[in-house]
């Protein structure tokens, strides 16, 4: 069998919070530990999703620039000389 850590710990709320956590330990006939407990159980998941402190006060980082590719050399089915302009209008015959 597990043994369970019972360390005391002091936690503050506003006082219509703790009002409205004790109207539903009462309701549930538990105390307001097992309440705060049972809430951090089903909130914990949308709370770690949240940034931190550290993570709005310091600049995002810098991404790492793309890798450049060499660039490809042409393909033998169309090689640079067959590639010609076609005659501007412009020009004299």
């Amino acid at each position: 069998m597990a043994t369970t850590d019972h360390r005391k710990q002091s936690l503050y709320f506003p006082e219509d919070m703790l009002e409205e956590i004790q109207r539903e330990a009462t309701r549930q006939d538990r105390s307001l530990s097992w309440i705060v407990q049972q809430a951090w159980k089903v909130a914990r998941g949308d709370i770690r999703k949240m940034p931190s402190v550290n993570d709005v006060l310091s600049p995002p980082p810098r991404p790492a620039p793309a890798p450049v590719a060499p660039a490809a050399a042409p393909s033998a089915a169309q090689p640079l000389a067959a590639v010609a302009a076609a005659p501007s209008s412009d020009e004299p015959k």
